[in-house]
C-alpha cells in the first residue's frame, strides 16, 4: 500500500512538473525570436522555387501533350547554357578558385555529377510524354526517402523517428500510385507507356537525390558558385554533345 501511494504520488509530481515546464515554456515563447526576417525570407524562397518548378511542370506537360514537341534535352540545355553564362565567368580568377586548377583536381568528378544531373532533367520531361502531370509530380517524392539514405550514408545526417514514419507514408503513396496509373491504363488499354512514364520519374528522383546530396557537400564544403559554374559548363557540354542531341543521352529511350 505504501509503495503504491509512493508511485502515485511521484507520478503526480512528475506530471505537476511537466506541466509547469510546459506552461513555463508557452510563457517564455517570443514570436520575435521565432519570425524573423530570415525565416521570412527562406520561406518566400522556397515558395518562389516551388511556383518556378510547377510553371515548368505545366510548361512541359502543355508542349508535350498540345504540340507534341520532343525536346527534353533542348528544354535542360538552356538552363544549364544560363548557368554556365552566369556563373562560370566567375571562376575565371587566379588562385585556386581559378577554373583550370578546379578541372585538375576535380574536373573528373564535376563531369559525372553533370551527367547524373542532365540525366535527372532529361528523365523528368521525357516522362511527360507517357504519362500525366499529377503522376509525375506526386512519383517525385520518392526522392525525399532517397536522399535521406544518401544523407545519412555520405553527410551523416540524423533523423527522428517521425522523419521514418513520414517516408513510410510517402514510399506507401508511391505505391499507391503507381497502382492507379496501372488500373487506369488497363481501362485505356495499354499500361506500357504509363508504367515508362513513372520509371522515368522515379530514375530521376534518384538521380536528383543524388545531384542535391552532392550540392549540399559541394556548397558547404566549397562554394556556391563552383558548383553553378561546374554544373553550368559540364551540364551545357554533355546536353550539346551528339549523343545528347540525338539520344537525350539514353540511347534505349529514342524514338524513330
Amino acid at each position: 500500500m505504501a509503495t503504491k501511494m509512493c508511485y502515485d504520488t511521484s507520478r503526480d509530481i512528475s506530471y505537476t512538473n511537466h506541466g509547469t515546464g510546459l506552461m513555463a515554456r508557452i510563457r517564455e515563447f517570443n514570436p520575435k525570436k521565432v519570425f524573423t526576417w530570415q525565416l521570412a525570407k527562406t520561406l518566400t524562397m522556397g515558395q518562389g522555387l516551388a511556383g518556378l518548378i510547377c510553371g515548368t511542370a505545366v510548361a512541359s506537360q502543355y508542349l508535350a501533350t498540345k504540340f507534341h514537341v520532343n525536346t527534353p534535352m533542348l528544354q535542360s540545355f538552356l538552363n544549364y547554357a544560363l548557368l554556365c553564362a552566369t556563373y562560370t565567368i566567375m571562376l575565371c580568377r587566379t588562385g585556386d578558385g581559378n577554373i583550370l586548377q578546379i578541372l585538375k583536381s576535380r574536373g573528373w568528378k564535376y563531369l559525372l555529377l553533370g551527367l547524373v544531373d542532365v540525366e535527372a532533367n532529361y528523365a523528368v520531361v521525357k516522362a511527360y510524354q507517357y504519362t500525366t502531370i499529377t503522376s509525375i509530380q506526386l512519383l517525385d517524392c520518392f526522392v525525399v526517402p532517397v536522399l535521406m539514405i544518401l544523407s545519412w550514408w555520405i553527410l551523416n545526417a540524423r533523423y527522428r523517428p517521425f522523419h521514418y514514419v513520414a517516408v513510410c507514408i510517402c514510399l506507401l503513396g508511391v505505391g499507391a500510385m503507381v497502382g492507379a496509373d496501372l488500373l487506369a491504363g488497363r481501362d485505356q488499354g495499354s499500361t506500357s507507356n504509363i508504367l515508362l512514364g513513372d520509371a522515368l520519374v522515379l530514375l530521376s528522383a534518384t538521380l536528383y537525390a543524388v545531384s542535391n546530396v552532392c550540392q549540399e557537400y559541394t556548397v558547404k564544403n566549397l562554394t556556391r558558385v563552383e558548383f553553378l559554374g561546374m554544373i553550368g559548363l559540364f551540364g551545357t557540354i554533355i546536353s550539346l554533345s551528339p549523343c545528347g542531341v540525338e539520344y537525350g543521352v539514353c540511347p534505349f529511350l529514342y524514338e524513330q
